[in-house]
């Protein structure tokens, strides 16, 4: 099982610092970290309550989701890999920040990043929308991109994306709660 986190930590820890003007209410997530993972014990310290749905292809536990985020302004998928269905949309009601990495739509699937090293990608990036029924078609927030070399390793590349869709998702959420970005039509939003 391959967990992300990159995203979900950079934000606890830009919480804890206070350079992000959000309340944390809980964690959700598809994955069990178990008792004794960095996340888990930094939510507990902090009394973050975390939550474990495990999802299949046919039950996305959606119903429980949206108790659990009942009482919320809008979400933030930090690398929540399951499609949220329009249905969840519009029951919640609110706004839903997404991101991911800029290596699609050329690789998709399995390992994006190992193919797009292998393939000589010379710019990698990230993009952080809104979500909408349509998978990673929603309004875009924010948009970055970073150049990669022959220099780089693999493991260089990834770190390069990874800290690419960090920097990308603190943005988007950082400007949204200052009201500095809102969706508009045609699927494109408004930045102050």
């Amino acid at each position: 099982m391959l967990l992300q986190d990159h995203c979900l930590v950079d934000l606890l820890h830009q919480w804890q610092e206070g350079r992000l003007p959000v309340d944390i209410t809980c964690v959700i997530s598809n994955h069990d970290r178990g008792p004794n993972t960095h996340v888990s014990r930094f939510l507990e310290r902090h009394g973050i309550p975390y939550h474990y749905l495990q999802t299949t292809n046919t039950d996305k536990r959606e119903g429980e989701i949206l108790e659990l985020v009942q009482n919320t302004d809008f979400l933030v998928l930090a690398r929540y890999m399951q499609l949220l269905s329009g249905d969840f949309l519009k029951s919640y009601g609110k706004d839903v920040i997404n991101i991911h990495h800029g290596l699609l739509p050329s690789f998709k699937g399995g390992k994006p990043s190992k193919q797009a090293f292998d393939a000589g990608v010379k710019l990698i990036g990230a993009t952080s929308h809104f979500v909408t029924q349509e998978l990673d078609a929603g309004p875009i927030i924010e948009q970055m991109v970073a150049r990669v070399s022959h220099r780089d390793n693999l493991q260089s590349f990834v770190q390069k994306s990874e800290n690419l869709e960090k920097q990308c998702l603190t943005k988007a959420i950082k400007s949204y709660c200052e009201l500095r970005v809102l969706p508009y039509e045609d699927n494109k939003t408004v930045v102050f």
